[in-house]
């Protein structure tokens, strides 16, 4: 099975652990993920291993392991079928949420009121955000939202 990640394609080699792989829990934060790839990729290395043949395939199943386990939606669909993950609510009703200067919306960089209870999908919960400076209420995924700064 592929995975697209970023335009790139990724197959899935192996239906190993992931998080077992790279040697994390699976309630990991995402640079406790990027620590432990950097750790393990640094060991097995096929340069630092002589080019062995060995090495080269644990190196592709750490690259893949990271690949689905870096992206939130990725691993969010990879924690899915396995019983990982929990799937409370990152806001409720009420919270103040800063919209991610990483997406690319014309709200980026507001912050908005979290203004009815989320509504969750297969992946993801949604909320509506009241933004108070615009004067709208807009939709969001999870992803879109973090806490704001103040």
């Amino acid at each position: 099975m592929s995975v697209i990640t970023d335009y790139q394609i990724y197959y899935r080699t192996s239906e190993s652990d992931y998080y077992k792989l790279l040697g994390v829990a699976p309630s990991a934060s995402a640079e406790e993920i990027r620590r432990a790839y950097h750790k393990r990729a640094f060991q097995c290395h096929p340069d630092r291993n002589h080019r062995g043949k060995e090495a080269h395939r644990k190196m592709q199943e750490l690259n893949e392991a990271y690949a689905i386990l870096s992206d939130p939606i990725t691993r969010r669909e990879y924690d899915l079928p396995r019983g990982y993950g929990t799937r409370a609510t990152k806001f409720k009703k009420g919270s103040k949420v800063k919209i991610s200067a990483n997406y690319p919306s014309p709200y980026s960089g507001h912050t908005g009121i979290v203004d009815q209870e989320p509504v969750k999908d297969t992946f993801r919960f949604w909320y509506m955000v009241r933004i108070e400076s615009k004067g709208l209420t807009a939709r969001f995924a999870e992803e879109e939202l973090e806490e704001p700064d103040d």
